[in-house]
């Protein structure tokens, strides 16, 4: 009767674990997707902004630095606040931590946003879109070679789809700058290195970086030192001899200006904490691959408010594109449904092996027990007898 009452416990155990297990999938689910749309909503308006605004003031590399400094100083805010409310103090790497760690994530974003705004004077929307969607193939390269990602031709098939779509987007574009696609080219390689790098960083605990905000409080320091060089060294006698802002006619267009650049900081702010939670709940490869059905949104919405050219030939490969970031959608859930049925069936197996250990140690108990009490009982008889001998005698 026991062990009927244990199998049944165990089993009614496993279906409610079976059950927890699929609720806290389609919650994780539930919360990846909507931090994908909290992102595609602050990249595609931040791309849009940038092609504005950087066409209209020509200095992106001032323009990304002054963007950093000001993420800097909203994440040290935002830490400062919540040290006064909770009384809890922030983390803070140690200097070997801080230049090994994340040095090479730091120098990395900084080189690719500084490119890829720099490559707006040059592209449109869609050109670059299209070809900064290559960072998903680097961003594979990166993480296989980091070991980030397990070598597997799913992936390769995947990373095939993605990239002959592509080809197809940017061929025969009659809006295509060479220079322009250089930039962008580069700058997507460098953001294969930089989220890869990122990954390692966000998701390894020791250094307790998944925070958004402790990691751009983190990694913009890095980014300014090596923006703010090359922005003065490009860009310095101009920025320093504009209209626009040091020799604007007046104080309000001045301020006017530097009102514009501000939101431009506030959106990268948003879109750079929704990308790095992104990150630490996911990996560089879903990010990347999520990223493509955005930019996939971009060059629809570039082909009607900025009226980019969009050939059969270009939406052909947008369909390639879509059907990449289908299966590696597919990939992915079926890896977690996988690795959750093999949990499921380890606990199951666990508690079979407990329910066969059990019983006999409940059986052996009893049994000892009463060896050792005929033993006492036979000791007692023993020594009555003696006794009872010893008298007679």
């Amino acid at each position: 009767m026991t062990q009927r009452y244990q199998q049944l416990s165990m089993a009614e155990h496993s279906q409610h674990s079976g059950r927890a297990s699929r609720a806290n999938m389609l919650l994780e689910a539930l919360r990846t997707l909507v931090l994908i749309l909290v992102f595609y909503s602050f990249s595609i308006t931040l791309t849009f902004y940038n092609k504005k605004y950087i066409t209209l003031y020509p200095y992106p590399l001032s323009i990304t630095v002054l963007h950093l400094c000001v993420k800097f100083l909203l994440a040290w805010l935002i830490r400062q606040v919540v040290e006064q409310l909770t009384g809890c103090h922030r983390l803070e790497l140690c200097w070997a931590a801080y230049c090994r760690r994340v040095s090479p994530a730091g120098i990395a974003s900084s080189l690719d946003i500084g490119l890829s705004n720099w490559s707006f004077e040059f592209v449109t929307v869609s050109l670059y879109t299209m070809t900064k969607s290559t960072a998903v193939v680097f961003i594979l390269l990166f993480a296989i070679y980091l070991r980030l990602e397990e070598k597997r031709w799913s992936l390769v098939l995947v990373i095939l789809l993605i990239a002959v779509g592509l080809f197809l987007f940017t061929y025969k574009s009659t809006q295509f700058h060479t220079g322009g696609f250089l930039l962008v080219l580069s700058a997507s390689f460098v953001s294969g290195i930089r989220w890869t790098t990122a990954q390692v960083v966000t998701q390894r605990a020791e250094l307790g970086l998944a925070n958004p905000v402790d990691m751009i409080y983190h990694v913009q320091p890095w980014m300014v030192l090596v923006l703010l060089p090359l922005s003065v060294a490009f860009e310095g006698t101009e920025i320093a001899t504009t209209a626009n802002l040091f020799r604007a006619s007046s104080a309000t267009a001045a301020f006017g200006t530097v009102r514009i650049l501000l939101v431009g900081a506030f959106l990268a702010f948003g879109l750079e904490c929704s990308e790095y939670l992104l990150l630490s709940r996911t990996s560089s490869l879903t990010l990347s691959v999520s990223g493509i059905f955005k930019e996939v949104c971009t060059i629809v919405l570039a082909a009607g408010i900025n009226d980019d050219v969009i050939n059969p030939v270009n939406w052909a490969g947008m369909a390639l594109c879509l059907s990449g970031i289908g299966l590696h959608c597919g990939l992915k859930a079926a890896a977690s449904s996988a690795d959750a049925r093999d949990g499921q069936a380890a606990r199951s197996s666990s508690g079979r092996q407990c329910r066969h250990r059990q019983p006999l140690q409940l059986e052996a108990l009893p049994a000892r027990e009463s060896d050792f009490a005929s033993h006492r009982v036979r000791h007692f008889s023993e020594s009555v007898t003696v006794r009872r001998s010893v008298s007679d005698d």
